[in-house]
């Protein structure tokens, strides 16, 4: 991957595409194990949307764990140098398993990577997963059915709220397969006057026909 061209994208729109990260091979092989996972089923309701999330158990199965350590070591560059120009303290360390070790340590245990099912009129609304004391400012999210002919409608869609700014609405333009990596919560703007912090939150609209099945991969755990 061109990853100059990946930092470059995701300092100027908070995310950048990744076309066809995922064989069609492996996107019906994780869309297969949500139809195994009913205990790891979470109901969404109320404020947060309507549909099914299905966390994965750790350590996670190929090909996700490969991607989730391959893609530390590049994107931990990015998040140290976002907290630098911020003037935040914190530093990641290149290991992904030494900072899943830092979660453990401060009780953030439970894993929050998962894949959500949308049925008919089902939607995901903005949102943020900021719980704990390590957030890593960076995370995947991929489509696993074909818009079209699985489903229609079901749009992934970020917003950014600049300080004294109305939000600026972003929909990401995925297939089958397709993956993007996306601001968790926060990632610095180069303005006029220098760096400001910016909130970045993800949803995906409403499903107008069919089932969507998509992923989320994160690189922190939750409390």
């Amino acid at each position: 991957m061109d990853w100059t061209t990946i930092a470059t994208q995701l300092d100027r729109e908070g995310y950048a595409l990744l076309p066809g990260l995922l064989s069609v091979e492996q996107t019906d092989s994780l869309t297969r194990q949500a139809a195994d996972m009913e205990l790891h089923r979470e109901i969404v309701t109320g404020g947060s949307g309507h549909g099914e999330r299905f966390f994965l158990p750790e350590p996670l199965a190929s090909p996700l764990d490969v991607i989730q350590t391959h893609f530390y070591t590049h994107l931990v560059h990015i998040a140290n140098r976002w907290n630098e120009v911020l003037q935040t303290p914190d530093r990641y360390p290149t290991d992904l398993a030494q900072f899943l070790d830092f979660n453990r340590d401060c009780g953030q245990v439970r894993t929050l990577s998962h894949l959500n099912r949308l049925g008919e009129t089902d939607n995901l609304t903005l949102q943020q997963y900021t719980e704990g004391k390590h957030i890593f400012p960076l995370q995947i999210v991929a489509l696993l059915s074909e818009p079209g002919t699985n489903f229609e409608g079901g749009e992934m869609v970020m917003t950014e709220q600049r300080p004294r700014m109305q939000s600026r609405p972003m929909v990401l333009p995925l297939r089958q397969g397709d993956a993007a990596i996306i601001a968790t919560a926060q990632r610095p703007f180069r303005g006029s006057k220098g760096y400001y912090r910016v909130q970045t939150r993800h949803a995906i609209s409403r499903v107008r026909r069919g089932e969507r099945i998509g992923l989320e991969l994160f690189f922190h755990n939750a409390p």
